[in-house]
């Protein structure tokens, strides 16, 4: 008999037979096949088949394990021996992935953010660096080996590990948390004002109040989820603050006028006064100088307001106080005298920056613009249109989305923000549904995950990058993409499945303030099935340039060939997932991956397994969702001109 064993640590132990003879018996007694003298019966077989099979005079567990296996097959006990491999793969898969995790934990601990770790800079608004960053890190990359080794099928973890897809957000998995949300902040300050989970809020009674709020809104939300945080009326719903703040200085301009003037003004301001209802005060014979120094007064808080407002949120923490949070607003087109001088004020404190003139982070913010209301030179908002191209010029904010683009105007209702089309985080739009009550809407919606297929790994594959053919297999490019899709239909489904089994209480503020979509029905132990439904399943993509290249040898910016066939990828994308959508019924999407550290983790994994490809593989990065690659010279307009059909 062995006097000594290996383990799996290089370790040499003294070989204990009644080890193996156990680890038997708990299969046996697992399946109810056999009992622990069976199983020191089948031991025996073990050290025998070990003796005359094992070359080496010191056996290692492994070859043990893998003799155990072949005695259990050999024998009657079937099952027991399923049992046995099973249990085997299971604790490998542990022991790799603690392995793997400590491996990252080291380079958390150790590396700087600034290297080449795409763990460190995963997310753009979180310091690597930071005790609180590094907190979360540690945290977050358990939280992943969790969810990939307990909750995740198998074949999703593989696919997403070997770089097929990615599943985004693996770390809030275990959460049951969603991606992000529209939230509309009128609806919050309507009955009284809000709580966010450690204390009520009132309704404000100021812009410098309400811009407050809108920063607290946001902040609080992104504790509820993964994801950013967007407003979709930030004009509209700002602009009652303003008319508040107005009132304000009107009252207390007329009393100052009245105590140092000498002459008595006597009339009561209406409840409903606003900013910019200067004939009606006219005609109520307020002084012309009360009116103006009001003006100027309520001018210049809201100036302040916007300032703070931007100041907060790109100082303000969220999440353990790792980051700061990932917001979005979405204005331009109130056209009441108070939802403009939100808008011009918003634009006047983007471009004056923060406090040593940085262009701020956050919010990403996006004009909307709409012909009648700003696209014209006569409409009523264009002079801020103007003004919001000056801004973007130069701090590269606001971006713009066009409310007249037929799959938005569509749903557009005139004096309807819930009907105009708004945007989240870089990319993110939802607005059309399978659900009648919530198709055309945008306030209280969100996406509840996404999940981003490799399309320059499939390029590669089936491409003439890897000088294996002549011309593109498009044939296999396809059928392999249709099966990615599949995978990412099913992962996305049963995700989906583990957030709706999810209840009101363990999103206080997100379901038990009312800020998603028909949550305000539902009680804290209800489950969120009901409600989710409204948010979408998003399909993503990255590197179609690169994919391009591989394929036929040019990108999209440097043929029209590949513009076509660039456009015909991506409209089979967004077709098959309009297939999903009224399969599943379901809202499934497609969507341009904002990439962030996934275009570097893609890029190194194809790296590893195809060389070094001119053109696909030789870059630390693969170009985010369909644009044309950032190092190809090329001018705004063509840019636009190429990425717009998208």
């Amino acid at each position: 008999m062995f006097k000594k064993i290996v383990k799996r640590d290089g370790k040499i132990v003294d070989f204990n037979l009644d080890k193996i003879t156990d680890a038997i018996a708990k299969a046996g007694a697992a399946t109810e096949e056999f009992k622990h003298d069976r199983a020191a019966q089948l031991s025996e077989k073990v050290l025998k088949l070990a003796e005359e099979t094992v070359k080496e005079r010191t056996p290692t567990v492994e070859q043990i394990q893998d003799l155990v296996e072949k005695v259990l097959m050999d024998s009657s006990f079937k099952r027991t021996a399923k049992a046995y491999i099973t249990y085997r793969q299971d604790r490998n898969k542990t022991r790799n992935a603690k392995s793997n995790l400590m491996g990252i934990y080291k380079t958390i601990a150790i590396a700087d953010a600034s290297e080449d770790s795409d763990v460190k800079r995963s997310n753009a608004n979180v310091d690597g660096n930071s005790a609180m960053g590094k907190m979360l890190q540690f945290g977050a990359e358990g939280s992943k080996v969790f969810a990939k080794t307990v909750l995740v099928d198998p074949r999703f973890a593989a696919a997403h590990d070997n770089g097929d897809i990615h599943i985004h957000d693996l770390d809030f998995y275990a959460t049951g948390t969603l991606t992000c949300c529209q939230t509309d902040p009128l609806k919050l300050f309507a009955n009284g004002g809000f709580n966010t989970g450690h204390g009520h809020l009132r309704t404000p009674n100021s812009i410098a109040s309400y811009a407050a709020l809108a920063a607290i809104i946001l902040q609080a939300n992104q504790n509820e989820q993964h994801g950013g945080q967007s407003i979709p009326n930030f004009d509209y719903a700002m602009a009652p603050g303003v008319n508040k703040s107005f009132k304000k200085a009107l009252r207390n301009n007329l009393e100052k006028y009245n105590k140092y003037s000498g002459k008595k003004v006597d009339v009561k301001i209406p409840d409903d006064i606003a900013y910019g209802d200067t004939e009606t005060l006219k005609k109520l014979k307020i002084p012309e100088t009360v009116i103006e120094t009001s003006n100027e007064d309520v001018e210049k808080q809201t100036f302040q307001a916007m300032e703070g407002f931007i100041h907060n949120l790109n100082t303000m923490h969220s999440r353990a106080g790792a980051q700061v949070p990932f917001t979005s607003i979405n204005f331009g087109t109130d056209t009441t005298p108070a939802g403009r001088l939100v808008t011009k004020n918003l634009l006047e404190a983007t471009d004056k920056g923060l406090g040593h003139g940085e262009t701020p982070i956050f919010p990403i913010s996006i004009f909307k613009v709409k012909e009648g209301v700003s696209y014209n030179p006569e409409d009523p908002n264009y002079d801020l249109f103007k003004r919001s191209m000056e801004v973007s010029s130069k701090r590269l904010f606001p971006n713009f989305t066009f409310i007249d683009a037929p799959f938005n105007l569509k749903y557009y209702k005139k004096g309807d923000y819930n009907t105009e089309i708004a945007t989240m985080g870089c990319r993110t739009r939802v607005f059309s549904s399978v659900f009648p009550e919530s198709d055309g809407i945008v306030t209280g919606r969100g996406n509840n995950s996404f999940t981003t297929i490799n399309l320059v790994r499939l390029g590669i594959k089936h491409g003439i990058a890897l000088k294996e053919r002549k011309e593109a297999d498009w044939t296999g490019f396809y059928k392999e993409l249709d099966e990615l899709m599949d995978l990412c239909r099913d992962q996305l489904l049963e995700r989906y499945e583990f957030q709706a089994n999810q209840h009101v209480r363990n999103f206080p503020f997100l379901m038990g303030e009312g800020n998603w979509f028909g949550s305000e029905k539902l009680k804290p132990n209800d489950t969120l099935r009901e409600v989710i439904k409204h948010g979408s399943l998003s399909i993503g993509f990255i590197g179609l340039a690169e994919a391009l290249v591989a394929m036929i040898g040019k990108h999209h910016g440097e043929s029209e060939e590949a513009r076509e066939l660039g456009l015909d990828i991506i409209t089979h994308m967004s077709k098959r997932c309009d297939e999903y959508a009224k399969k599943n019924h379901l809202n499934f999407g497609l969507i341009g991956t904002p990439a962030e550290g996934l275009s570097g983790r893609f890029t190194k994994i194809d790296r590893k397994e195809f060389g070094t490809i001119k053109g696909v593989t030789d870059r630390d990065y693969y170009t985010n969702s369909f644009h044309v690659p950032v190092y190809y010279p090329i001018s705004a307009f063509e840019k636009i001109e190429i990425e717009a059909p998208y």
